[in-house]
């Protein structure tokens, strides 16, 4: 097995499956009636837990005040979105199954910050990105609507 295919194993298929694992917890969690607050604060609790065990078996605690603005950066978008699948499932009663494709547009925006800041335009068939793109968009309207 090469690298690449164990990198898209670990880092792609395995997260999809515990991404979409959490969003059922995640409605779960809304369904037993947590305020958002709460919510929030027992996630970064779990995602704490998760850092100390990583940081012990991979032994890297490398950080540095540039590399760890953008951790907290990316933790703060990530629970402020978090935060607000939670207020669409509890206060609009708006189901998982709707709400899941519009939000995994995420890929969208990921793709064209990355186009964008780290100039992976070079690096890629833009005519299949644009297509990847429209079957993104068309299906979660697709799903959202069903």
């Amino acid at each position: 097995m090469s690298t690449q295919l164990i990198g898209i194993i670990v880092g792609g298929l395995i997260p999809a499956f515990l991404f979409g694992a959490c969003n059922v917890a995640s409605k779960a969690s809304v369904q037993a009636s947590i305020g958002t607050g709460p919510y929030l604060i027992l996630c970064g609790l779990a995602v704490s837990t998760v850092g100390v065990l990583v940081s012990f078996v991979l032994g890297d605690r490398t950080v540095n005040s540039i590399s760890g603005a953008y951790a907290f950066l990316f933790g703060f978008l990530w629970a402020s979105g978090a935060g607000l699948v939670a207020v669409g499932l509890s206060k609009y009663q708006v189901p998982l199954s709707k709400l899941s494709p519009l939000y995994n547009t995420n890929t969208l925006v990921t793709v064209l910050l990355a186009l964008v800041i780290f100039a992976e335009w070079k690096e890629i068939d833009v005519a299949r990105l644009l297509g990847g793109a429209v079957l993104i968009v068309f299906g979660s309207l697709l799903v959202s609507n069903a």
